[in-house]
């Protein structure tokens, strides 16, 4: 898949060690309440709280917990004030990196954003700075569960999707935005199992790197994905793994 970064399966094999510590919760939670607060609390009439709820429910998230987000957005419960906000910078060996958060105080976010970047031997840039490297794609990750690349293949591209990628036990498919929701529904009523479905920047070209640079890169980013306000981390270095000690 052209522009997919090998972060994305690393970060997934640490999506259970962040659900234990409830950060993943925190991220959906936080989806959630933006989506409701922005296009209403009705999933029906919000493409974007739709899948923010699917997304919660392939976590197991309790039906609770999304109720009350949603109240907490549409105002019948007291909740936080969130905004939307994307910072840019340059981890080791001047790989591009795209942070974007969820805050309810800008202020202290991007001094602690400034501060993760420092701490993890790279720099906050200027907006603008590494955004052109990167498009916005949908991106979604289903369980291979027996079937063959070539099965996938043609199931993928005959919803309208752009590519397909097998990585380990999953299968990720990428999509244009405006195909994205059709592709994710196609999916769903071929009654194939949708382990998460996103809207993501993805690198246009991504940067090969390995040994010291790469652990550095996987420290940085690891330091951004543990600050509570960061939703996602998205990079254009192509890492290495088996180089890393």
């Amino acid at each position: 898949m052209s522009g997919h970064s090998k972060w994305a399966t690393i970060r997934r094999k640490k999506g259970a060690l962040d659900a234990k510590r409830g950060k993943l919760f925190t991220k959906l939670i936080k989806e959630i309440t933006i989506a409701a607060r922005d296009g209403g609390g009705d999933p029906n009439g919000n493409p974007r709280l739709r899948l923010a709820i699917d997304n919660a429910k392939s976590a197991n998230m309790p039906a609770d917990n999304v109720e009350r987000a949603i109240k907490k957005a549409t105002g019948e419960l007291e909740g936080h004030r969130y905004e939307e906000v994307t910072y840019e910078g340059y981890g080791a060996a001047g790989v591009a990196v795209l942070v974007e958060v969820v805050t309810d105080n800008k202020k202290r976010t991007v001094a602690e954003v400034r501060h993760l970047f420092s701490k993890g031997g790279g720099n906050m840039g200027e907006a603008g700075s590494v955004a052109w490297m990167f498009e916005r794609k949908g991106v979604i990750t289903l369980p291979k569960q027996g079937k063959s690349e070539d099965d996938m293949m043609e199931i993928v591209l005959d919803a309208g999707a752009d590519d397909l990628q097998t990585e380990e036990d999953i299968f990720v498919v990428q999509t244009s935005l405006e195909s994205f929701e059709p592709v994710r529904r196609s999916l769903l009523d071929k009654k194939l199992t949708v382990e998460n479905a996103s809207l993501q920047w993805v690198a246009k070209n991504n940067i090969s790197v390995a040994g010291e640079e790469a652990e550095k890169i996987m420290k940085l980013i690891e330091l951004l994905e543990d600050n509570d306000d960061v939703q996602n981390v998205y990079t254009n270095a192509d890492i290495d793994e088996s180089s890393i000690q």
